[in-house]
């Protein structure tokens, strides 16, 4: 017979959990494009496989992301606070997962 209650608590803590993961690591994201960084990432070069952008494509991306970045309205102070924020966004991601590993490895509690 399934205990109903101690399945909705656990339930409610992974679902709890998955939503502070994601909403700290989106917002993280977020602020670290207003404040000038953009997270651009080049594709992966892999033989034999097709490739998804061509060198043009990359270079326009990152014409476009130097572009923004200079038409921020932000003030410097104002894209220093927002970069500090998403680094702070991130550590909290970051401290939520190893969290989770502790709670999930029963090696770690001895």
């Amino acid at each position: 017979m399934i205990d109903w209650g101690s399945f909705f608590i656990v339930f409610l803590a992974a679902f709890i959990s998955t939503v502070v993961v994601v909403s700290a690591y989106s917002l993280g994201l977020r602020l670290l494009s207003i404040s000038g960084r953009v997270p651009l990432v080049e594709p992966a070069e892999f033989t034999d496989a097709i490739t998804v952008m061509s060198a043009k494509e990359i270079a326009a991306a990152a014409k476009h992301a130097r572009k923004a970045a200079k038409k921020s309205p932000l003030s410097a102070g104002q894209k220093q606070a927002a970069f500090i924020g998403a680094w702070a966004c991130f550590v909290v991601c970051a401290c939520a997962v190893l969290y989770g590993i502790y709670l999930i490895v029963p090696a770690l509690h001895s």
